[in-house]
């Protein structure tokens, strides 16, 4: 009965490992990405990072300069609108701008994520460029006036084996919290299960944690791979992996938390173990030893009847 408490511990902690990477991504899809503010959150830091501002302000340029001519001059107008454009991405009103986009795109994310509708994911610079006209055009910048205000997608994720991504996510949000719930269960069941061997079941739930943690990180590294891969050449590969990144911090954080958590939950178990162990061999072997010597016996002494000569 022993052995087979024993060996129902041992699947339960498998289980553990395999399905703590899978709780981190539910509880992800679920509270991040299914949030909008969250969501807002998280790309809120990309309108400081230079990747990001440059393909800004790349597409803007692009717009403006289709509209119209400046002859021999264009190219020297292009460079000196995207310079204007590209030292406005370090402006509060920028960032303002960029979470009124990002806030936006969060539906278009989400549906895309959800639904069979396209294989990418894009948001629309239109409030950025109305930002970007008015800070411009009160500076003086030339042809600042020309920019023209209208939808200009700006394309951040697109790959054409969506449908598989839509799946996962899909049933990480049904799982939601639920999945993480579960998985703790599993990890007490399997403490519980494991009988007089309460100590080895913590080292293996402590190695079991480290290893789901290692996956969580194998996952999004890989994920960042086959993400950047699917890019077609128009699209900035620095500013993709940067929205990636920047969607995926939350996960890689946990990723070391978790592991760091069962390394130590393995470490303590075993220091643990070995200080009973060392204090059940000092049981029986009866305490510390007594010093050996000589002893004299107590003999009773005889009563002191006075002098020799005086008896």
């Amino acid at each position: 009965m022993r052995s087979f408490l024993s060996a129902a511990s041992a699947v339960l902690l498998v289980l553990v490992a395999l399905l703590t990477p899978l709780s981190a991504l539910a509880v992800w899809a679920d509270r991040e990405m299914g949030d909008t503010e969250s969501y807002v959150a998280t790309m809120a830091p990309l309108a400081a990072d230079p990747a990001v501002q440059n393909a800004v302000a790349d597409r803007i340029t692009d717009e403006a300069m289709a509209k119209f001519d400046a002859g021999p001059f264009h190219e020297g107008v292009r460079n000196l609108l995207h310079e204007a454009v590209f030292s406005f991405s370090g402006t509060d009103a920028y960032k303002t701008a960029w979470n009124t986009v990002n806030r936006a795109a969060h539906t278009a994310v989400e549906q895309t994520l959800t639904s069979d509708n396209g294989d990418s994911v894009s948001m629309d610079l239109g409030p950025v460029i109305a930002q970007v006209k008015q800070q411009l055009s009160d500076e003086g910048v030339p042809f600042a006036d020309h920019i023209p205000v209208e939808r200009t997608p700006i394309t951040i994720l697109e790959s054409d084996k969506l449908g598989v991504a839509r799946k996962v996510f899909d049933g990480l949000q049904i799982a939601g919290v639920w999945l993480p719930v579960a998985t703790l269960l599993l990890a007490v069941a399997a403490v519980l299960l494991a009988a007089r061997r309460v100590v080895r079941a913590l080292i293996g739930l402590g190695l079991a944690l480290a290893v789901g943690g290692a996956l969580l990180r194998l996952a999004v590294t890989i994920g960042h791979g086959l993400a950047l891969d699917d890019l077609p050449p128009d699209v900035d590969r620095a500013a993709a992996g940067a929205v990636y990144d920047a969607l995926t911090e939350t996960l890689r954080t946990t990723s070391w938390w978790v592991a760091g958590v069962g390394v130590g939950i393995a470490v303590g178990a075993w220091g643990v173990g070995r200080w009973r162990g060392a204090r059940a061999r000092g049981v029986r072997s009866g305490g510390p030893r007594r010093r050996l010597g000589r002893t004299r016996p107590n003999r009773p002494r005889a009563p002191n009847t006075g002098p020799v000569c005086c008896r």
